[in-house]
């Protein structure tokens, strides 16, 4: 009920969202590899029970997703039967039908071509991948003995050959066979109409991704934003002059078991007038984003459009040294009570200062759309004008008037380093002293603010009675010290945690 809940609603979104013209196909492609497809299916029906074919799906449609209907409410149509072909004709499963039959092979002897007749022995027909995931470990291990044997077997003049000796020429096509996916469907009508059925339907094979490029000036952190919408069709389908949107958010999907150039990160000046080509709404709980005028996205091809634009946005670049480095593959599952009485725990020391960038997404910064989750590339233009790659990452699904931090690698010039100098514990007691010397090392020629972060590890209840520098609790387990060390400068942070259970 829950999967028929979600794709009736999906379904319905798409329909309402497309009513103005029922002619064009309509997409909603989701950031989970899937869509959602409204398309027009012109049919002529009698009175009674009629037969139709159609031809125009994905080759990755879900049959159970499928909906016909009348838009206009008119016509009550029943389907009585849908049958979903996705096996297209080929010469491999042309041989397969023909298994233990002799057809005519062209073949090519020295200067001239001759008909030679050949049985089919084994066609060396691959198994359907969809089968293989869907029905289990025995039908996939029979299936595989099956595909490890996929070189034809021909019987001619006598002998056996592995492989074709020929052009394979096969007789006219049955009726059975297809030329592309094919929804058929048996449907019964109280009447005699000729109208144009609307079709929905959700697919695999499609998907798209945001993309953010960032330029910072030669100096100051004032940067310049651009974000593409690339969609990717591997559908089966060509989709002529569609309306698109991009549904953003995190959907529940049951799923089967199983650069840009530099040209394109050029600010064009005056784009800010310029009307989007992407249109932004919220809707349920998730995000749509519409372009603006029809496209045609072709199967097999990778679309880009710009959504985003935005000029003189403020960041701020962070230092933030978390100097305890912690071994996952020692510490991995561990408890505060593990941790409490292991002395050695937290007690190697990580170098590295980490580098990360932070702005407001928020008018007032000249942003404020909701950014679907997606690369995140930062450029900075050296003296010479030119853009050098300064590091990327990935942000989240990030709503208006929220902060987006993110790091883009470790300080070359900046380094840290922790020591623990003492350590005392009583057990009869129930209390735990120990204490910590944090150096900040600066080789810049300009002065440093780094914000180091300790995280209060050995148990709940604790207590910073003594500190060199101010800190601030920013969670239940966390301080921040906040020190700006001069170029070529060092400061050094000692504090002693007392923990308390």
């Amino acid at each position: 009920m829950k999967k028929l809940a979600l794709v009736s609603a999906i379904l319905l979104t798409a329909s309402a969202a497309f009513a103005a013209d029922a002619s064009q196909p309509a997409l909603t492609i989701y950031n989970q590899n899937f869509a959602v497809v409204r398309q027009t299916v012109p049919l002529e029906l009698t009175l009674g029970v009629n037969q139709v074919s159609f031809t125009g799906t994905t080759a990755h449609l879900e049959p159970d997703s499928v909906v016909l209907r009348d838009p206009a409410g008119k016509v009550p149509l029943l389907v009585l039967e849908q049958n979903y072909r996705s096996d297209p004709v080929s010469q491999e499963l042309l041989l397969s039908l023909f298994e233990g039959k002799t057809i005519d092979f062209l073949i090519q002897r020295q200067d001239r071509n001759e008909i030679v007749p050949g049985k089919i022995i084994r066609s060396g027909y691959a198994p359907h991948q969809e089968g293989l995931t869907r029905y289990g470990q025995q039908y996939y291990q029979a299936q595989m003995v099956q595909a490890a044997n996929t070189q034809p077997i021909i019987e001619m003049e006598g002998k056996l050959r592995f492989g074709l000796p020929g052009l394979p020429l096969f007789p006219t096509l049955g009726d059975d066979t297809i030329l592309k996916p094919t929804l058929k469907w048996l449907l019964q009508t109280d009447r005699q109409a000729k109208l144009d059925a609307e079709l929905s339907y959700i697919t695999g094979g499609m998907s798209w991704e945001a993309d953010y490029n960032i330029v910072a000036p030669e100096k100051g952190d004032t940067i310049d934003l651009v974000g593409w919408i690339t969609m990717d069709n591997q559908s089966g389908k060509t989709f002529e002059n569609a309306v698109i949107k991009l549904m953003a958010g995190d959907v529940s999907k049951l799923q089967p078991q199983q650069v840009v150039g530099y040209d394109s990160l050029a600010l064009r000046a005056g784009a800010a007038e310029m009307r989007p080509a992407v249109r932004e709404k919220a809707f349920d709980e998730f995000h749509l984003y519409t372009l603006e005028r029809p496209t045609t996205l072709h199967d097999r091809e990778t679309k880009q459009v710009e959504f985003v634009h935005a000029t003189g946005v403020k960041a701020q670049r962070l230092y933030v040294y978390d100097g305890a480095w912690i071994d996952p593959n020692q510490y991995g599952g561990w408890t505060r009570e593990n941790i409490r009485q292991d002395r050695n725990y937290g007690t190697k020391s990580n170098p590295k200062v980490w580098v990360m960038q932070e702005f407001q997404n928020s008018e007032a910064n000249h942003m404020g759309m909701p950014l679907p989750k997606g690369r995140l590339r930062f450029y900075r233009r050296d003296e010479d004008g030119r853009l050098e790659f300064t590091g990327e990452n990935v942000i989240d699904h990030t709503p208006r008037d929220e902060t987006i931090r993110v790091y883009t690698g470790d300080s070359f010039d900046l380094r840290g380093e922790r020591t623990r100098t003492d350590f005392k514990m009583d057990e009869a007691k129930d209390w735990l002293d120990e204490t910590f010397e944090i150096k900040l090392r600066n080789h810049k020629k300009e002065p440093v603010e780094f914000r180091v972060m300790e995280h209060l590890y050995r148990w709940t209840n604790w207590t910073i009675p003594q500190s060199s520098y101010k800190f601030k609790k920013t969670d239940s387990q966390t301080a921040e010290f906040r020190v700006t060390v001069p170029p070529d400068g060092e400061r050094i942070i000692s504090y002693t945690v007392h923990y308390s259970w």
